[in-house]
Order: structure tokens, then C-alpha cells, then sequence
């Protein structure tokens, strides 16, 4: 008779709960993992050779300030502004108004809150300035001034940044700049010593382990972004599945970074949050796909398994001819559960 078939293996009478009856043969646990420890090794020396190492030089506030000085002066004036994309990023850093990405009523970035606060002037600018020995005379004019006339300084001097197309800094007495141009002398100064990685990193404690200041710093500037430009490495050149130089990237990612390059993804302002979303989705439909009536028969519509296990399928198939042959009621020798549900029991895994 027809039966339904179960969908798990404990299942008394299933395919899969049934011993197997098949040809079996020996097994060396240590021959196999040593050949494949022998074929990955080689494997991984041959591509090395080929595709070359992805130990690309560490980017530094020393690199940067050195073939970019107006990019960093321009970004560290921004930081002082309060114009940054750090500043005006959000949560988890600040409370910026209308920065988050949303979706209708949903807000997820908002649900976090100021867990991490960053005054973005304070952090990149006048904290590490004031560990130098003795502290610029500007970084006290700076803080005793009050908002509207830094506003007016910073403004003044990131004016004069953008009009100046080529590697050296405004003439400080082109302007009214404040003690702007002597804070990024001493900041550019930090940076070309290497001290301003250690001063940025060392913030929140005696270790210096905290990286987030530094690389948000560095992604505040356009120098940071041409480089992963030219590495193919930005997100709307497939970036997230690459890696450096011509060594093999994540290629696992290829349907997360699929969404960003296509419309309307590309372009809308909340990109992150609806890719998240759909791939959250896509996820749960994943796991929970052996219960998802109609979703878990793709197999049977599409017999993929087939070829995989041709040769289960290739005896089990001359088993069926002989049960035709010897047996005049075959379904009461079928296996119930089975994918193929006139298939002979003897011939199960």
C-alpha cells in the first residue's frame, strides 16, 4: 500500500533506520588522514606559489600623513568639526539625528544605543595631542574657545584645504584659522612618528588593544578607501568576497554581496539593514527547510541524489527488476520512507 514517508530516521521501519545489508569493505583512519593531510599541504603550497601571500603592509597614521598630508589634515579637521562620517555615524557612537538606517518603523542600529560614546575632536584630536610632552600651546586655545568660533575656524580652514589641489598644507596666515593649523602640524607630526597609533589605541586603558578609534580615524579619510579601491575591495566591487592581490577571497559570501550590486540595493540609503534582513530570512527558510511543507521535496523534483549515489540507485534498480520477477506483490516488500518507496528493503543503506 502507498504510504506517506517520514521524514526522520528514527522512524522504526524508515530507510534510514534499517542496517546495512550492502558490500562493505576495510577502512585505515590513519592512511586517510594522512594522504589528506599530504594533499592539503600540497595544495596550499602550489596556490601559495601561484596566487602569492596576502600579507599586505599594515595602513598607518605614519603611511597616511606621509603620501597624503592634505586627506589626513582634511579628515582630522573634519573630526574636529564634527563633520566626520564617525560624527555623524550614529549609534552606537553618538545620538545623531536621522543617521540610522530604517525600515518603515523598524530602527535596529537605534536599539543598541550610545553604547560606545565618541566625541570625535576629543578621541582623534586633542586627547592624543595632550599626550605629548610639552602639550601644543593651541590645544588650550582650542578648548577655552567657545563653539561658534572653532565652527568658524574649522570652517575656514577645511575652505582652504579643498581650494589647495596640491601636497602641502594652507599658509597658516592665509586666514582666519585659530590654532587650527598648529593642532594638525602637531597631530600630522604624531602620525609621522608613529605615535599617534599607540596614543589612539591605549584610550580606554593601560593595554593597548582598543583599535576602534584608530581604524574609524582611518575610515573617516579618503586615502584608507582608494586603497581598498585599487585591492577591489569596496562594496560596489564585489569587496566583501575578495581579498588582497590575487589570493582566492571568500567566495561562501558571493549571495550577501550579490544584493549590493544590484538596484534597487545599490542605491537605496538603507542597503545594510534590508540586506540583513532579507538575509536573516533566507537563513531561517535554510534551517528550518526539513519541515517547510513542499520546500523539503525539492530533492524528489529534482533527483540530484540520484547521480550522487548512482550506484545505490544502479542496484537498487536491478533489485526492483528481480522483485518483479519473483515476488507477485512487490509493495509489501517495499521499504516504507524510503525516497523511492517501491524500493527492496535488502538493497537500503
Amino acid at each position: 500500500m502507498n504510504s506517506t514517508p517520514s521524514m526522520t530516521w528514527r522512524a522504526r521501519g524508515d530507510l534510514f533506520s534499517k542496517p546495512w545489508r550492502g558490500r562493505v569493505r576495510d577502512y585505515d583512519l590513519f592512511k586517510e588522514v594522512t594522504i589528506g593531510f599530504l594533499v592539503v599541504a600540497t595544495l596550499t603550497l602550489v596556490l601559495a606559489a601561484v596566487f602569492g601571500s596576502p600579507d599586505e603592509p599594515g595602513v598607518t597614521f605614519a603611511s597616511w600623513s606621509a603620501h597624503d598630508p592634505v586627506d589626513f589634515a582634511t579628515t582630522a579637521t573634519a573630526e574636529l568639526a564634527g563633520t566626520s562620517d564617525t560624527a555623524q555615524y550614529g549609534p552606537p557612537y553618538n545620538s545623531t539625528a536621522d543617521a540610522t538606517q530604517t525600515l518603515g518603523p523598524l530602527d535596529l542600529q537605534s536599539l543598541s544605543g550610545v553604547r560606545i560614546p565618541i566625541d570625535t575632536a576629543n578621541a582623534f584630536v586633542i586627547a592624543p595631542l595632550k599626550t605629548l610632552v610639552p602639550v601644543p600651546p593651541e590645544v588650550a586655545q582650542w578648548t577655552d574657545a567657545t563653539n561658534a568660533q572653532k565652527t568658524a575656524w574649522t570652517d575656514a580652514y577645511t575652505k582652504a584645504l579643498a581650494a589647495d589641489k596640491g601636497s602641502t598644507l594652507p599658509d597658516p596666515a592665509a586666514g582666519d584659522y585659530g590654532p587650527v593649523p598648529g593642532l594638525i602640524t602637531a597631530l600630522t607630526g604624531m602620525a609621522r612618528s608613529g605615535a599617534l597609533d599607540g596614543a589612539l589605541s591605549s584610550q580606554s586603558g593601560f593595554y593597548e588593544l582598543n583599535y576602534t578609534p584608530a581604524i574609524l580615524f582611518l575610515g573617516d579619510g579618503q586615502y584608507f578607501q582608494n586603497l581598498a579601491a585599487e585591492q577591489h575591495l569596496t562594496g560596489d566591487q564585489w569587496g566583501m568576497m575578495n581579498e588582497t592581490g590575487n589570493t582566492p577571497g571568500q567566495s561562501w559570501l558571493w549571495l550577501f554581496s550579490l544584493f549590493y550590486q544590484v538596484p534597487p540595493f545599490s542605491s537605496a540609503d538603507n542597503a545594510d539593514l534590508v540586506v540583513v534582513l532579507i538575509m536573516g530570512v533566507l537563513t531561517v527558510l535554510l534551517a528550518l527547510l526539513p519541515f517547510i511543507p513542499g520546500l523539503r521535496t525539492f530533492p524528489r523534483w529534482i533527483p540530484l541524489h540520484k547521480l550522487v549515489w548512482r550506484d545505490y540507485y544502479r542496484a537498487a534498480g536491478g533489485a526492483r527488476t528481480e522483485q518483479h520477477a519473483t515476488s507477485p506483490d512487490r509493495r509489501e516488500q517495499s521499504v516504507l520512507g524510503s525516497p523511492d518507496a517501491d524500493l527492496p528493503a535488502r538493497t537500503a543503506p
